[in-house]
């Protein structure tokens, strides 16, 4: 009867987490936009305005082990509701810091729930369906991040230009809080045992789990060295106006959620050759990107389908690291997300690299190129591992019949 009614509400409960998903995709992303009346506000310049960016960035990785590991032993669904109750707080907090410096405090606290809840988010959301249906579970729950960058981060920048930055972060957190509300409604409170600590380190340090670590940061850079630059991309060398960018932006979104939806798919089926045919495309699409900059139209159509080709490797290498962690996940994937947080920087370093090389502002395609190559080569190694390891295990049990 309780697995029944768990399964009935499963479509709602994913949409709850969602909500969260989207309203942290929203609060991460919408101040890129929103530097410059930022900066002006704080009356800072636009480098230490950046490092608002850093500083979530930092408090993701942070927090993502340390509030796992520090709520293991509470039940999944408050541990959801405290994190996102904590973010909406956090971003109100944001939004009415007086100075700077508070401003810059209140930006690493609100980076801390981001990737524990994600994390423990994930786990719970594959934990709803049967395991053929695990990453397009969790592919659902990821799909509020993918449509905060469709719907959320355009609309939110539009209200910063026009009211001013700090409504953004008080709208942010009113979406938090929304969320928080809608997962004490709708995700179920299911018990399970709980983890011990030294489980998931153990769990972390398995080598299916930071192979795909890997992969995940490398995999993870190769979106970002061409995403952190998107924008001279298509104003300097495309032609396209500001304007129009903007709508650019809300496609490059659209093309990620369907890259998420499509990967989830194809990972519940064959997750390492979802993988490795990512990678593969990404390699293709980031150079061809290069040459279709010349062209609007041509443009428009590479980086859609780039979009899609690096978040198809999202929901495979999810599935994989819980998959890898067996009985004790929650801090293998909140470990996920900081590797996608160090590949923010990672790739946007290095695509700076390039461009005050003097490349000019498509050359962060070649970085992608590369990362992707690099992704690959992990992916390939990992790959051979699994065999390796099934072979030696097929070994073991026909020596003992």
């Amino acid at each position: 009867m309780r697995a029944a009614l768990i399964r009935t509400r499963t479509p709602l409960a994913l949409a709850a987490l969602a909500v969260g998903a989207f309203a942290i995709g929203t609060g991460e992303f919408v101040i890129m936009g929103l530097l410059p009346d930022v900066a002006g506000g704080l009356a800072v310049d636009i480098p230490d305005a950046g490092a608002l960016i850093s500083a979530y960035a930092i408090g993701v990785v942070v927090g993502a082990p340390l509030l796992i590991a520090a709520s293991n032993r509470f039940r999944r669904k408050a541990v959801l509701i405290a994190l996102m109750a904590a973010y909406a707080l956090f971003n109100v907090v944001s939004a009415i810091a007086p100075t700077y410096d508070w401003v810059l405090v209140a930006r690493f606290l609100s980076g801390l729930p981001h990737g524990a809840f994600f994390g423990i988010g994930a786990v719970v959301a594959g934990n709803l369906v049967s395991p053929e249906f695990r990453a397009r579970a969790m592919a659902k729950m990821f799909a509020g991040l993918t449509l905060a960058n469709v719907a959320g981060v355009p609309v939110s920048t539009l209200l910063g230009q026009q009211l001013g930055w700090r409504w953004v972060f008080g709208v942010v957190g009113l979406i938090g809080a929304v969320a928080a509300v809608s997962v004490a409604a709708a995700v179920p409170d299911v018990r399970s045992a709980p983890v011990r600590l030294g489980q998931e380190l153990r769990a972390l340090g398995r080598r299916p789990v930071w192979m795909a670590l890997l992969i995940a940061t490398v995999g993870g850079a190769v979106l970002f060295s061409t995403y952190s630059y998107i924008t001279p991309m298509l104003t300097e060398v495309a032609g396209f106006t500001p304007t129009a960018v903007t709508l650019m932006l809300a496609l490059f979104g659209i093309g990620m959620t369907v890259g998420n939806l499509v990967g989830a798919r194809l990972a519940d089926h064959a997750t390492m050759p979802t993988i490795y045919g990512a990678l593969i495309a990404d390699i293709v699409l980031a150079l061809l990107f290069i040459p279709a900059l010349e062209n609007p139209v041509t443009a428009i159509v590479v980086m859609f389908a780039f979009a899609v080709s690096t978040f198809m490797l999202v929901p495979a290498v999810q599935l994989r690291i819980i998959s890898g962690a067996g009985d004790a996940p929650n801090l293998a994937s909140g470990a996920n997300q900081a590797a996608f947080n160090v590949a923010n920087a990672l790739g946007a370093a290095l695509g700076g690299v390039v461009i005050s090389a003097g490349l000019g502002y498509a050359s962060p395609n070649l970085v992608a190129a590369g990362l992707a190559v690099a992704g690959l080569g992990i992916a390939i190694v990992a790959g051979r591992s699994d065999r390796r390891d099934r072979a030696d295990a097929h070994e073991l049990v026909g020596s003992t019949v």
